[in-house]
């Protein structure tokens, strides 16, 4: 039989195919629009089939010792948290080599915390999308969050895909200030906030950023709410040189620092007004670690995070 993710694709492909037929009553035009929508529907389940050989890179990354975890405080293994990850970048490897994996040694640094990744429910919801953060290993947010016992720390990557469209090299903007639902889902819990910021994260691929009013970042917005992520016109190096255009990463460090823990009281129903105290100390202190951990990886001293 057909795998799920197959029959997802080829259900999308022939559903473009047949809504453009009823809307041309045209072969020719049919034909000609369901070339790419079949390309692209292939395309996707590629890129997805093989989302073990992006993991072999991010671990190569490990090996070669570019990818570095920073401690800053210790955490309780009684207590359970929720870690905002920051930048999205396009693959978000310091999210997945430092939590996914024991790559960097995350257990050694904080003893007694189990990570693991998990991103909204909604999420799931998106076809492509959702085959896309399993192969992974992502879940359910709200699920993982309410996991039994302590010592459970909850990875989210808070900007989505809108902050995938941002990433480039030199670029420090994260999309926090409307988004809140983690916030009340700590406070529902009483699970402490965590800051975590990737230093490095934008600088492995290059992008072409397009104007917020163009048309091309209008089609990507389109189609962010269509599939749940946004395509990125990126680059990085060729296998063999830095010289050469490929999906390589180019040789960057990328050193994830944790944040000082916020603590949170457990409150089943918070009100907008608590929801959105937390969530602005929540902004205050990623700010200041961004600012505190800059000049220490590279970055100029005048360099600032933007929050949108």
């Amino acid at each position: 039989s057909l795998p799920p993710s197959l029959l997802s694709y080829l259900s999308l492909s022939l559903s473009i195919i047949l809504l453009s037929f009823l809307l041309s009553r045209s072969v020719f035009l049919t034909f000609l629009i369901s070339l790419p929508a079949l390309s692209l529907s292939f395309t996707l389940l590629i890129i997805i089939s093989n989302a073990r050989m992006m993991i072999i890179i991010v671990l190569s990354l490990c090996a070669t010792g570019l990818l570095q975890l920073v401690k800053t405080h210790n955490l309780l293994p009684s207590r359970n948290y929720i870690f905002g990850y920051h930048p999205h970048g396009i693959f978000c490897f310091g999210a997945f080599c430092n939590f996914g994996t024991e790559a960097t040694g995350f257990s050694t640094k904080f003893p007694g915390i189990r990570p693991s990744l998990a991103t909204l429910a909604g999420n799931f919801r998106m076809p492509i999308l959702r085959e896309y953060l399993m192969s992974g290993g992502e879940s359910n947010i709200a699920k993982r969050s309410r996991a039994n016992g302590s010592g459970n720390a909850v990875v989210i990557v808070i900007g989505g895909a809108a902050e995938s469209l941002e990433c480039s090299p030199g670029n420090h903007v994260v999309n926090l200030k409307h988004r809140k639902g983690f916030v009340r889902i700590a406070l529902q819990n009483g699970a402490d906030l965590v800051p975590v910021y990737s230093f490095g994260e934008n600088e492995v691929y290059k992008q072409i950023i397009f104007s917020e009013d163009g048309l091309l970042r209008a089609v990507q917005r389109k189609f962010q709410k269509l599939i749940g992520f946004a395509p990125c016109l990126f680059r990085g190096r060729g296998f063999f040189s830095d010289d050469s255009w490929g999906l390589v990463p180019y040789g960057k460090p990328i050193n994830t620092v944790v944040g000082e823990p916020i603590t949170v009281p457990k409150i089943e129903n918070p009100s907008q007004e608590e929801v959105d105290i937390y969530h602005g100390m929540y902004i205050q202190s990623l700010i200041k670690l961004f600012d505190r951990y800059k000049t220490k990886f590279g970055y100029a001293d005048t360099e600032c995070l933007a929050v949108m």
